[in-house]
């Protein structure tokens, strides 16, 4: 079974009607395979105030309401994905951070990924085309 470290990028996807996300389509299908349990999900702590500081972007560009924005992150609250402390990947994420130029927030999901020896999916093109070839990072647009 596939083991996924989903970041925030990805998870925003799943509050939107897809055809109205890039991505939206590939990040349902997702959220399907881990719904059907054929994939699993694990998430830092860092995941969850991630999702809802992009909420609440959504709500200040005037996308959503905040009634909204709280439903869905609510929902996704829901599906239950095992969440890890971020505080003991805080280390080795600063070493990739420095390492390779990426922020701590993005090399956090890296360094959790490295661990659980899992991949870390993401919608972030950029950190993908940066990370891909050294470490288990997948864009979505390649799932």
């Amino acid at each position: 079974m596939t083991r996924w470290v989903v970041d925030a990028s990805v998870a925003v996807k799943w509050c939107f009607p897809a055809e109205s996300e890039n991505l939206g389509a590939e990040a349902r299908e997702l959220l399907l395979g881990y719904q059907r349990r054929d994939v699993q999900f694990l998430v830092p702590e860092l995941f969850w105030p991630e999702l809802a500081n992009a909420l609440w972007k959504a709500v200040q560009k005037q996308r959503i309401d905040a009634a909204l924005a709280e439903k869905m992150y609510a929902k996704i609250g829901q599906l239950e994905i095992p969440t890890v402390s971020s505080f003991e990947f805080v280390p080795k994420a600063l070493k990739l951070a420095i390492r390779h130029s990426r922020t701590v927030y993005d090399s956090l999901y890296v360094a959790l990924a490295l661990e659980a020896q899992a991949e870390l999916i993401t919608a972030d093109e950029r950190l993908a085309n940066a990370l891909a070839a050294r470490f288990p990072v997948k864009w979505l647009g390649a799932y």
